[in-house]
């Protein structure tokens, strides 16, 4: 590629409009744009682009230079291909190609007829699908729910059930090497690479094929999913293996065709399988994206991060969904991505979600998509549902990796304050534990025997007397009618265990766990009962300031709750929350 032709591309090429393919800029002069910079992670914009001189510079990582050292960069190509993809992007016709060296001669030759074979592939299985034996194939989509419509935008194929054909099909245009290096192909024997080096056979057989494709839309791997069940037929999906044009940890599925709606909406909603991702994106949800079924990598978060920084994540419900949503909600906090987690009724995937819902439906629980810190802290109640202090200790351990990757210390102080309103743990005592989990570098919190609170002793007191007493009788009534007023207490589950059995000779034998029963004998060995009618009057104290404490709880959260809804623009669930806060607020004043 000569220095002339460069120059010309160059002179011809808007700067800002090729980086604006890559980086959401905005205008911050009369002939510069900033955006958050794709080379380190960062929240607030330090990337400049001049209009006027044509350059970029990071005044955050200090990167810098032209059009073609951006695009060399974020492509992580050489300065020749990264000159001739400027050139097409400004459609400026391209001269004879020339390299610098044989070998890079060989590796663009061979990277271009990969591209080419993998082309081929594409047709070669959308042409089979339409043919006799694909019947199945065809019938299983349209019990899918699948159109023709979609499976022709998708490039949705069949790999025949045969071991030869696609080999001397694709061998009367490709050469060996470019078939032994392409995927497509297995072979009973490998080389030191990892290659297939004896005879070729389809690697895809009797199976429904997806394309992957590149940013550029591109095929250069597949996706397949076996028509049987049985042994024989291998894994239910096969991926094509690693190759010079694919490496699955780089790839994001359906990026070429959501990479546009994700700029303008600046979201992207995340999914687990070609398939949801295939339905979403066909029924009208456009920023959609899949990993295929892997674990998503930093090399993802940093391609997604050149489009949007907020991201929905929407992974099946089941417990490899869930670990897997968990893990990327790490990468992507850690990146100082905006993160929610959509969660769909019945634990249904978002492709069954659609089918049996609808579109509409489906829309509405991505706009309710929890914030990730508010999903978190419900999975860590719902894994530790148990309201004693050792499964609070266990849930604060849950959440504990998440708080500590937060970058920013104010998100960190803002998750550890909505995490111990909702676990039930004073959010000093909270801190205090996590501090000296960090000074220590502590893997999690210890648990440590605790005193019992004085609400708590005055309702046990009352409990432990006689069934017809009245203290007895007024707490029973309170905690059974409202098992909310125990939110937060380490003894919920023994007062709940005493106020729901009758108290005979002894005690103890209602406690429900080894820790209640130790925590009761102590306290039945350091009080005295005293007045019952005094026990009485405690009793009720106890119960009016749990009352009172419960409605400023429930003040704080609908507090948060209705600035959440007014930040989504639901005006509806904002007056629907503001009137619940009203009634908190007037029920406070008259305690």
């Amino acid at each position: 590629m000569s220095d002339n032709f460069a120059q010309t591309v160059k002179a011809a090429t808007d700067i800002v409009k090729v980086i604006g393919e890559y980086v959401r800029l905005r205008k911050s002069g009369a002939q510069n744009f900033s955006g958050l910079c794709p080379f380190h992670q960062e929240k607030s914009p330090s990337f400049s682009v001049n209009a006027a001189h044509s350059y970029f510079y990071c005044f955050g990582c200090h990167a810098k230079g032209d059009v073609f050292t951006f695009v060399q960069r974020i492509e992580n190509i050489s300065f020749p291909e990264a000159v001739r993809t400027v050139a097409q992007k400004s459609g400026i016709p391209l001269p004879k190609r020339e390299w610098s060296s044989p070998e890079e001669a060989q590796q663009a030759g061979l990277r271009k007829q990969l591209i080419d074979i993998h082309e081929a592939a594409t047709q070669y299985f959308q042409q089979a699908l339409q043919s006799p034996q694909a019947a199945r194939a065809r019938e299983y989509l349209s019990s899918r729910t699948m159109s023709a419509e979609t499976a022709t935008l998708f490039r949705v194929g069949y790999a025949p059930d045969d071991f030869n054909h696609m080999r001397e099909a694709l061998g009367k245009i490709f050469n060996d090497e470019v078939m032994r290096t392409s995927g497509l192909f297995s072979s009973k024997e490998q080389n030191d690479e990892g290659r297939p080096q004896g005879q070729l056979y389809a690697r895809f057989r009797k199976r429904i094929t997806f394309p992957i494709c590149n940013e550029a839309g591109k095929t250069i791997a597949f996706t397949a999913r076996a028509l049987d069940s049985d042994d024989k037929s291998g894994p239910k999906y096969m991926n094509s293996p690693e190759t010079p044009l694919y490496t699955k940890g780089q790839v994001l599925f359906n990026l070429d065709k959501a990479k546009a709606s994700m700029r303008q909406q600046d979201y992207a909603l995340l999914v687990e399988g070609q398939m949801d991702c295939i339905r979403v994106f066909s029924s009208g949800i456009q920023p959609v994206i899949a990993t295929s079924g892997t674990a998503f990598t930093e090399h993802q978060v940093r391609l997604l991060s050149r489009f949007t920084k907020r991201v929905s994540v929407n992974f099946d419900p089941d417990i490899a969904g869930a670990n897997a949503a968990e893990k990327s909600l790490a990468l992507l906090t850690e990146a100082e991505f905006e993160v929610r987690v959509v969660t769909l009724e019945g634990g249904l995937d978002p492709d069954r979600f659609v089918q049996e819902h609808g579109i509409a439906a489906y829309a509405d629980a991505v706009r309710a998509a929890k914030p990730y810190a508010e999903y978190l802290i419900e999975r860590a109640r719902t894994l530790f549902p148990q309201r004693t202090a050792e499964a609070k200790v266990k849930a604060v351990n849950f959440l504990l990796p998440h708080i500590r990757r937060l970058p920013s210390k104010i998100h960190r102080a803002q998750f550890v304050d909505d995490a111990a309103q909702k676990l039930g743990i004073d959010s000093s005592l909270m801190r205090q534990e996590l501090q000296e989990a960090a000074t220590h570098r502590l893997e999690s919190i210890r648990s440590q025997t605790r005193e019992l609170g004085e609400n708590e002793r005055k309702l046990i007191r009352a409990l432990i007397l006689p069934e017809h007493d009245p203290a007895r009788q007024r707490v029973v009534t309170e905690v059974t009618a409202r098992p909310e007023l125990l939110e937060g207490m380490a003894t919920a589950d023994l007062i709940e265990a005493l106020a729901a059995n009758a108290i005979g000779d002894n005690p103890l034998e209602s406690a429900p766990d080894d820790r209640s029963r130790e925590m009761l004998a102590r306290l039945l060995s350091q009080d005295s009962m005293g007045d019952p009618s005094m026990i009485l009057v405690e009793a009720g104290n106890a119960l009016h300031t749990l009352e009172r404490d419960r409605l400023a709880r429930r003040n704080t959260e609908l507090k948060m709750m209705i600035a959440e809804a007014e930040r989504r623009g639901d005006q509806s669930m904002a007056d629907q929350l503001y009137a619940e806060a009203v009634q908190v607020n007037r029920a406070l004043r008259t305690l």
